[in-house]
């Protein structure tokens, strides 16, 4: 990859990566643990209304707005997988945001993103976090 590529790429990576938590950081989050997304103008989660259980990102869009306010020990007992991708997203802004300035290779960062056992273990805490989510609903309810 050209230098210019590197730096494009980066550039793209922070903007993307980063946004989500400034915009995460307008938000109050819902004291209930889930429904923060609703300032956004989005509708309730619909798998909750059919089921009465939360889906598996419920809680995310208020754990990243504890998170984005530096609460994260709230954002991680909110929704795991919120917060475990919030501070995900802030490491990548940081490092897209070093290697736009320094052309560092992001090669590497998506060798380790795109690897079958990264995947999987994304997969098992997001699962983990939903069952925990479930469960928190259905004992406060």
């Amino acid at each position: 990859m050209s230098p210019l590529s590197n730096r494009v790429l980066a550039s793209v990576l922070f903007v993307c990566c980063g946004g989500p938590l400034v915009l995460a950081a307008t938000l109050t989050p819902d004291p209930a643990g889930m429904g923060t997304h609703t300032q956004l103008g989005l509708l309730d989660c619909g798998f909750e209304f059919a089921t009465g259980y939360p889906c598996a990102t419920c809680g995310c869009t208020t754990a990243f707005a504890y998170a984005a306010d530096g609460s994260l020990l709230q954002a991680l007992l909110t929704q795991p997988f919120g917060a475990f991708l919030a501070l995900g997203l802030a490491m990548m802004t940081l490092v897209a945001g070093w290697s736009a300035c320094t052309n560092m290779p992001l090669a590497p960062i998506g060798r380790m993103l795109g690897n079958k056992r990264f995947i999987l273990f994304g997969a098992v805490l997001l699962l983990a976090a939903w069952a925990y989510k479930a469960a928190i609903v259905a004992t406060a309810g």
